[in-house]
């Protein structure tokens, strides 16, 4: 779970936010006021030209002569003190709450990206099968950079629209309580219409956040699979599902569009209708002496303040709405449940033996066919063990649920005399160390790819783990040798290489536990041997199970089972198995042609 306390997702998604961030509850009040603030401001510039003109027309009976400032010359003076002193906070207090809010946008958007990251990382492996990478990728991004946006400008914007209304509504109720109601008629249509689009908008921005995520999966599965479609020449083919992806992202913003786009010449009609009131009547309150001049000019002046930015609730609406459907999306991401929680156990790597006992164990994956059905092993510490089977049986399985990648659904794993759930689950898996079949670098120097998991490890311990590993010899071939950088996924390297470098990763790591997961799969027969040899020595004292279709690479093991349809079919020596006459008899003949080779 993320370190934040998650809402219910049947909160506004403007309500989660704020439960997300009370941390910044301090920050946020201060934008708020410095946005009030500078707004009030900003409004008192029609206040100061109703004045000048009071002064111009009344001199010696104006508002600011009977504070004892007859001169006419003195009483400009003073309202161009007063301007210097206005414009000033307005310009002081707009500079803070922009600092403010937006140095509050990036605290949010940084929390949000690493919480959101730190919660994926926790998510099982069952999750990632039913997300797309890119699907991931437009909620770490787009969506959060969405909020940031909203941040930025339209929290504020909608401050400042609110303190309008207010601060005009009671100014107009104070001067004129008589004509106060024409302005404020088109106030009450003008919410309702906002209020209204706003029901209208929230789902389409939902389908606009939905197109560019599948926009997004797209485009991430093609650039990971740049190879392919170059060698099928399907060029042409992707770009027209991409076309297909991008235009079904732009008719749904287009829809989106069509309706917020008219919000704008909506409320305008409204606006007009209370301008032309306040211009009309009000001007005919002056003509009969019920109004004075310098009055009506600032309520010309703030009925425009007070409506005309009414209109900017369009573009604050889209991007309100664009932003809370990002927000949704965002904090479902954060609340989705972590089904794989970390046991309370602590065993460190210096304390764990590797005797590992699976006591009638099954598992299943999401489509219901099991995999591993009633299987129990006995592992003993510092064994070798070697686990065959034809594609699909489950051996490749077993590794996921050892490193509790996945749960078993029945029964139970210990290590050591402990259920692993109980494990803490950074213990659990910094005790053993897997070399996959599938092999991932990332994008760096051959020395960080080595030293991932042991940042400490020293430049001669990096090579003693590369030699091992049999990995030295072509490393310093390379053209910076060890600086050398491998590129995305390690394609600067070939399959051998990037095992041999993923072996040499896990060497360094010197887990207790040591997975082969078809560890020489992809390397020839004269590296496979080489390998080999420095498997032999790196495996003594240390509990290792490998997993081979190779059967000469796991000959020597203390004991192999033959996996079949999630069930062990057959175990014992390379030796008795062979003398059984079993499957694993028969794989032995198709792989070498020969029934038993002598013993060393």
């Amino acid at each position: 779970m993320s370190k934040k306390t998650q809402s219910p997702p049947s909160l506004h998604p403007l309500v989660r936010l704020v439960k997300y961030g009370r941390q910044y509850s301090n920050l946020i009040w201060k934008a708020i006021i410095c946005s009030i603030l500078n707004k009030i401001f900003d409004l008192a510039p029609p206040a100061l030209i109703g004045a000048a003109v009071d002064t111009v027309v009344q001199r010696q009976n104006s508002l600011i002569a009977h504070w004892g400032i007859k001169n006419i010359f003195g009483q400009l003076l003073f309202i161009c003190f007063l301007s210097v002193i206005i414009w000033g906070l307005e310009s002081l207090f707009q500079y803070i709450y922009e600092r403010l809010w937006r140095n509050l946008a990036q605290h949010i958007e940084h929390d949000l990206r690493l919480d959101a990251y730190s919660h994926i990382q926790e998510l099982e492996l069952a999750y990632f099968e039913e997300k797309s990478t890119g699907h991931l990728l437009a909620i770490l991004n787009d969506d959060i950079n969405q909020l940031e946006r909203f941040l930025d400008f339209g929290a504020n914007d909608i401050l400042q629209v609110i303190t309008t209304v207010i601060v005009i509504s009671a100014a107009f109720f104070i001067l004129t309580p008589g004509t106060a109601w024409m302005a404020m008629l088109p106030i009450p249509f003008i919410l309702w219409g906002s209020i209204f689009f706003q029901k209208l908008l929230a789902p389409r921005y939902a389908d606009v956040r939905d197109r560019v995520s599948l926009l997004n999966s797209r485009l991430a599965n093609n650039l990971s699979g740049i190879t392919t479609i170059k060698s099928y020449t399907t060029e042409a083919y992707e770009k027209e599902r991409l076309g297909l992806e991008s235009e079904g992202y732009r008719q749904s913003n287009q829809r989106a569009i069509a309706l917020s786009a008219a919000f704008v010449p909506l409320i305008r009609m409204f606006i007009l209708s209370g301008f032309m009131a306040i211009l009309l009547f009000g001007g005919m309150e002056v003509i009969n002496g019920k109004l004075a001049v310098g009055t009506y000019s600032v309520l010309v002046f703030l009925t425009q303040r007070l409506l005309w930015p009414l209109t900017s609730l369009g573009q604050t609406l889209d991007l309100y709405q664009r932003a809370m459907a990002s927000i949704n999306r965002v904090m479902n991401l954060l609340d989705t449940p972590i089904t794989i929680p970390s046991g309370k156990i602590a065993l460190p790597v210096s304390a764990i033996r590797g005797e590992i006992v699976l006591e009638e164990i099954s598992f299943a994956y999401s489509n219901g066919y099991p995999i591993i059905k009633n299987l129990s092993l006995h592992i003993p510490a510092g064994k070798t063990i070697a686990i065959v089977g034809s594609t699909g049986s489950g051996k490749s399985t077993l590794v996921k649920l050892l490193l509790r990648l996945y749960e078993v659904q029945k029964g139970r794993i210990i290590l050591d005399g402990i259920d692993i759930k109980h494990i803490i689950l950074y213990d659990l898996r910094r005790g053993i160390g897997l070399v996959s079949q599938d092999v991932f670098l990332f994008h760096g120097s051959v020395r960080e790819n080595i030293a991932y998991g042991s940042p400490d490890a020293t430049t001669e311990e990096i090579i003693q783990a590369a030699k091992a590993a049999e990995a030295h010899d072509f490393i310093m071939q390379l053209p910076q040798d060890y600086d050398t950088i491998v590129g995305e996924r390690g394609q600067k390297l070939s399959g051998g290489q990037r095992q041999r470098i993923a072996i040499a990763r896990a060497i360094l790591k010197d887990p207790p536990i040591l997975i082969l997961d078809e560890a020489t799969s992809a390397v020839d027969n004269e590296t496979e041997a080489a390998i080999a040899r420095s498997l032999e020595k790196i495996t003594q004292n240390r509990t290792t199970i490998a997993i081979a279709h190779r059967l000469s690479t796991i000959r020597h093991a203390d004991c192999i089972y033959v996996l079949e349809y999630g069930q062990i079919v057959e175990r014992g020596t390379h030796e008795e198995l062979l003398d059984k006459e079993g499957i694993y008899a028969n794989l032995w003949r198709v792989q070498t042609g020969v029934r038993q080779l002598s013993k060393p």
